[in-house]
């Protein structure tokens, strides 16, 4: 235990004694926090209050009966929800602006999904590296716009953030190093109108994420093109001399919507044995999680994790058989970590994308620099999270079979 995980266990118990901290959430606070005295007509009407209140209601109600949350935990849900909903706010003076936002087109985007701990940080990365191509970096989806007065200090104000973050949960740094500059998931934008699996990542909110899987995600969906739209519109690029390239191994909860908003979508899914994964992402969700939670039950994370991901498993392979058009494009873990350039070029070549000179030389600088894509030396232990690898290899079988994944993992 660092200095300062121990400072934070001492608030909490201070904060659990004296009762500071601990009302329930309101989200109609949240909402008046936000809009600093305006209108609420000041988010528009696509993502306005009819349209983002549902979801941020459910949300706080989790949060409240399921998360226990420490003070941290209750402090950076109240500041991450104002700030989301101060960026919708912005997002839509803007467009007032500047109505043909809009109307951009965001044409032909490549979304890598697939098992998370697989190696998609680590294709999202290289494929950044091309000159044609474009990410939501990490910066950009704290805030999407600079502050009205001032320096804009995005960047150095997100690596603040993220280096506070690093020393509440330990190990972090080593299990999924970010920085400012790095391409983000997605999850981070469709969070913004509090439709996002990320919560369910971070927060243990079940109820929360029984209400998303039903509600769907269409809504998330338009907003994520919208918040593309602002990005591009910044930048005056081309829609055509561009390539957008996302990643969030929790697209495969979502396909159908993407197909919808994105139906030019080209996905890319990347596959791995499941029992490197399972530990992996078990463990990942107990450290994001451990500044904001009093308390946590590892078995019930390590339960939570398979469960969702033979869900996830099974949309991938629904989705591979109905891929008629050749959409999707399958990687193996071992072709990416082995020859990651090879891996590249067939992906290129798939999707009929020239991968220039000038792409080629920056991904084999990117490459030069990495070490394991930046990773730390990790240990993962089936029992850590009371998972069982006999069991899971026989609920994981019939996904290894359809997409031909190679064991790491000998039993």
């Amino acid at each position: 235990m660092t200095i300062a995980t121990s400072a934070l266990r001492v608030a909490d118990r201070l904060s659990m004694a004296s009762g500071i901290g601990r009302d329930p959430f309101r989200a109609d606070d949240f909402l008046k926090g936000a809009l600093g005295g305006r209108d609420p007509t000041a988010f528009g009407r696509d993502f306005g209050p009819d349209q983002i209140m549902p979801g941020l209601r459910i949300l706080l109600t989790a949060l409240d009966d399921e998360a226990e949350l420490s003070l941290v935990g209750r402090i950076a849900a109240r500041w991450d929800a104002i700030r989301c909903l101060r960026n919708l706010i912005r997002m839509r003076d803007e467009e007032e602006r500047s109505p043909a936002i809009t109307k951009i087109p965001i044409r032909r985007p490549l979304i890598i999904t697939g098992l998370p701990r697989s190696g998609t940080t680590f294709l999202h990365r290289l494929l950044d590296c091309d000159p044609r191509t474009r990410s939501p970096s990490c910066w950009q989806t704290m805030a999407p716009y600079p502050p009205a007065r001032g320096r804009d200090r995005r960047i150095e104000t997100t690596d603040r953030q993220l280096r506070s973050f690093a020393r509440m949960a330990p190990g972090f740094r080593d299990v999924h190093p970010l920085s400012a500059t790095m391409p983000q998931e997605c999850t981070e934008i469709t969070a913004q109108i509090f439709q996002s699996l990320r919560y369910d990542t971070t927060f243990r909110v079940p109820r929360y994420l029984e209400w998303l899987d039903g509600h769907g995600h269409d809504l998330a969906y338009r907003f994520h093109k919208r918040f593309l739209q602002h990005l591009q519109h910044q930048t005056a690029d081309d829609a055509e001399a561009i390539q957008w390239v996302l990643k969030c191994p929790d697209h495969v909860f979502a396909l159908d919507a993407i197909h919808a908003v994105y139906p030019d979508a080209r996905i890319v899914f990347v596959h791995r044995d499941p029992l490197k994964v399972l530990p992996s992402v078990a463990r990942l969700t107990e450290i994001l999680r451990n500044p904001f939670a009093r308390v946590q039950s590892a078995e019930d994370i390590g339960a939570q994790v398979t469960s969702r991901w033979r869900l996830g498993v099974e949309a991938m392979a629904r989705a591979a058989d109905d891929d008629a058009a050749g959409a999707i494009f399958h990687i193996q873990y071992r072709d990416l970590t082995d020859d990651p350039l090879a891996t590249l070029s067939a992906l290129y070549d798939h999707f009929q994308m020239p991968l220039h000179d000038t792409a080629r030389i920056a991904i084999e600088a990117e490459l030069s620099r990495t070490t394991k894509g930046g990773y730390g030396d990790n240990v993962y232990r089936f029992s850590d999270h009371g998972l069982d690898a006999s069991r899971e290899r026989a609920h994981f079988a019939a996904y290894m079979n359809r997409f031909d994944v190679a064991e790491e993992v000998s039993l």
